[in-house]
């Protein structure tokens, strides 16, 4: 959609599938749930269901058309939100925040405002900092987007039964046999890196312009490391050495006293000496070994080096799902069709990962799979942006605040990326040791 025409139509039905899609992740939470903080670094739930509407009217309504809101007071309040770090005053977090029907009223009204905006008023003007070439819309409708999955990271950390199930879900293919472990070689080549804004209707900052980067000669792992393979490094006792981990990370793992990935469990009634569990959206399953692990950038850096090998970079990631040995390069991995549930698990067809492998019509050129979709994949490459960088005037804190040599650059999708965001030149970031992304990995080795 984000390479569409500039189609009133089409925005409408974003806008509408956005806001239904926000609604059923709401939907998900027991009421006990709503002032919640689940993840320490992130604001209360409550936040984000009246920051994602309240954003939509800063950016288009106020910015974009220069027109009055809904609640100037609530607009300021959900774009910056409080965060306290006073363990008392977040117990005390129901009595700072709006009641939730006192948010649900509020975003019914920037709802409207929002829609009737996208049916009447202009959506693109040559030369306006915020609206020339839609950008302005193209905004608020990607950023709700990816906040939805940041929602279900929050989600996912919360007590089961603090949360609904929503119907009877697909089949968890948890017993399926771990495929045996392969590598193949991507000789030396071009990758093209983010996009020129010519090219697509529309890219975040840190995508422009593009870049191209000569690549070297080197192997990749077909597929993502798996939970059993990641099982062997524990075993081997991945989390007692620090000379498999950089030294940032092994700070963080021995002051957070990080012995396993956040996403592995032991059975609570074995006295933490049972088998481990995998820590779904609605259930504890036993460890799928043939899912792919899902771990801290500073995890994945660890595994790595005990493999002897380390991730790739972002040119490496690019060489690997969008290269050929023609030198063409395709805007996905598979080729010019657009994605489907056959090329990869994305677009929420799923709340959680499928096994490595299960998606080959979504492989590569090169025969790599699974490398849009599944989860996120972590990279060696620090977030910055490329050159002739121009932080973008309808959100110009989106990137620039994070070019801190301390993120790094993420590539692919997980089972909850939205379609939209399927572009080649998207990326993603996060600190390396942030675990609560769905995030996967896997290893290359440079050929002599």
């Amino acid at each position: 959609m984000t390479n569409a025409p500039m189609d009133r139509s089409r925005f409408l039905d974003w806008f509408d599938l956005n806001r239904e899609r926000t609604g059923t992740i709401f939907d998900l939470l027991e009421s006990n749930a709503y002032y919640t903080q689940p993840i320490a670094l992130r604001h209360p739930i409550v936040f984000y269901e009246g920051h994602l509407p309240a954003f939509n009217v800063n950016t288009f309504i106020k910015r974009g058309l220069g027109q009055r809101g809904v609640d100037e007071r609530l607009e300021r309040l959900f774009a910056r939100g409080i965060d306290p770090d006073d363990e008392q005053v977040n117990g005390q977090a129901a009595l700072l925040w709006p009641t939730r029907g006192e948010v649900e009223k509020y975003a019914d009204a920037a709802d409207r405002l929002v829609r009737g905006a996208l049916e009447t008023q202009p959506l693109a003007l040559p030369g306006h900092p915020v609206l020339d070439r839609a950008e302005g819309i193209f905004t608020f409708l990607e950023h709700e987007a990816l906040h939805q999955e940041t929602l279900l990271y929050m989600w996912h950390r919360l007590p089961l039964d603090m949360k609904r199930r929503p119907g009877s879900p697909p089949a968890a293919d948890v017993d399926a046999r771990p495929p045996s472990p392969r590598v193949v070689r991507v000789p030396a080549g071009r990758a093209t890196l983010g996009a020129e804004r010519g090219d697509i209707a529309f890219g975040w900052d840190n995508e422009f312009p593009s870049l191209q980067v000569d690549v070297p000669a080197f192997e990749i792992d077909v597929f993502n490391v798996t939970n059993a393979d990641y099982l062997k490094f524990i075993d081997a006792g991945g989390y007692d050495r620090p000379d498999w981990w950089t030294p940032e990370g092994w700070r963080w793992r021995t002051e957070q006293q990080v012995t396993h990935p956040l996403f592995w469990e032991r059975d609570p009634s074995a006295n933490g000496r049972g088998p481990w569990l995998w820590r779904g959206q609605f259930d504890l399953l036993p460890l799928p070994l043939a899912w792919p692990v899902y771990v801290s950038h500073a995890e994945a850096s660890a595994y790595a080096c005990w493999r002897g090998a380390r991730l790739p970079t972002e040119a490496e990631y690019h060489r690997a799902a969008f290269g050929t040995p023609s030198g063409v390069e395709r805007s996905y991995p598979w080729g010019e069709d657009a994605p489907t549930a056959a090329h990869g698990n994305f677009d929420f067809e799923r709340w959680d990962p499928v096994p490595v492998g299960s998606r080959p019509a979504g492989a590569s050129a090169w025969g790599v799979e699974d490398l849009l979709g599944n989860g996120w994949e972590w990279t060696s490459t620090p977030f910055a942006g490329f050159p002739g960088f121009q932080a973008m005037p309808s959100y110009p804190e989106y990137s620039a605040d994070f070019f801190d040599n301390q993120h790094f650059v993420m590539k692919g999708a997980s089972p909850v990326t939205a379609k939209p965001l399927l572009r080649r030149s998207l990326r993603n970031w996060f600190r390396p040791n942030y675990p609560y992304v769905y995030a996967a990995f896997r290893c290359v080795t440079p050929v002599k």
